[in-house]
């Protein structure tokens, strides 16, 4: 991997409750690289998004950056002053959320929530931050650019809109972006569109993508590397061939067992009992323990740490939290 833009380092996110202090990342480390997309995959809980949010500064109180290390370009940025950590966000770091609606003002023209957006990272006049506004509206994929610009996100369909908000994210040309489920809400052709998108700008800017999504279609699809997430911590990081093919935390190969394919007959899909687990009700030991069908005494009072295993099957850089391969009794 060449040098990381973004480097997480044993990141831990804790909520301040009236039952107690909550923790909801624990322990997450991985490195994103220029031009790279990062999926992040998991069931609702998984502190997926939580992630996302504290690596670019949107943790807010209750919440608060407990532990760990948020570096861009070797540089680190958790522990930045609101101010300056505003001025990085939009010019080096951005954001594609789930709900565009959310993202864009409804009292305003789409083409005044660019040129403003432009305006404030960059040294442009008004005039060239129109015409790069209208540049980036047909780079996304707008129609008649010139004429939407001046047009309300009422005016514009869903996946319009979406495509209005990535244009948004990449106005300042960032170095990193965190793309939250942006193809949730919409229908599966617009979703191959946005996916083809996002994968296009990736690798034609050179941008590093966290990817954050519970489709592991749209993983499989856009990844070149994934992060399975359970309970707050990653359970497998790897090449998303890898891990889709091979996975090897019981949790990972549940989830990838319960995708439909045109390669198997099976009459039944992959099941995972059980739910995610609360944050105030974390289990002792491995989290995934009580789900898992493999657990010995050690998931029970240990919690594994990541790993890269050896065996045939197993490409560098492919880790995994699971004592199943640590040794011992009830190891592999």
């Amino acid at each position: 991997m060449s040098d990381p833009v973004i480097s997480v380092r044993n990141l831990c996110v804790e909520f301040v409750t009236r039952r107690g202090v909550l923790r909801a990342i624990d322990n997450v480390s991985f490195d994103i690289a220029k031009g790279e997309v990062l999926g992040v995959v998991g069931e609702s809980g998984a502190g997926k998004s939580v992630t996302g949010s504290a690596i670019i500064g949107l943790i807010e109180p209750p919440g608060r950056i407990a532990g760990g290390e948020i570096l861009l370009h070797g540089k680190r940025i958790d522990n930045l002053p609101q101010e300056d950590m505003r001025r990085i966000r939009g010019r080096k770091v951005a954001m594609i959320f789930q709900d565009p609606l959310t993202s864009l003002n409804p009292l305003y023209r789409v083409g005044e929530q660019l040129i403003e957006t432009i305006l404030t990272h960059t040294d442009l006049s008004p005039s060239a931050a129109r015409e790069r506004a209208i540049a980036l509206l047909a780079e996304v994929g707008i129609p008649a650019p010139d004429k939407r610009i001046d047009g309300y996100p009422h005016e514009f369909s869903g996946g319009m809109r979406q495509r209005v908000v990535i244009a948004l994210a990449l106005s300042c040309e960032p170095d990193f972006i965190v793309a939250d489920e942006p193809t949730t809400a919409l229908d599966v052709s617009v979703q191959a569109q946005i996916i083809a998108l996002i994968k296009k700008l990736c690798r034609e800017r050179g941008t590093a993508v966290m990817l954050v999504t519970h489709d592991m279609g749209v993983i499989a699809e856009t990844a070149d590397r994934v992060a399975v997430m359970y309970a707050g911590r990653v359970a497998e990081i790897g090449p998303v061939r890898d891990v889709v093919r091979h996975p090897l935390h019981p949790y990972a190969r549940g989830l990838m067992g319960a995708i439909p394919t045109l390669e198997t007959d099976a009459e039944r899909l992959t099941q995972i009992p059980g739910a995610m687990p609360r944050l105030s009700n974390i289990p002792q030991g491995c989290a995934f323990n009580p789900r898992c069908d493999q657990a010995f005494d050690r998931c029970h009072v240990e919690r594994p740490e990541p790993i890269e295993p050896q065996g045939e099957n197993v490409e560098p850089g492919h880790r995994v939290a699971c004592h199943l391969y640590t040794g011992g009794e009830g190891a592999r």
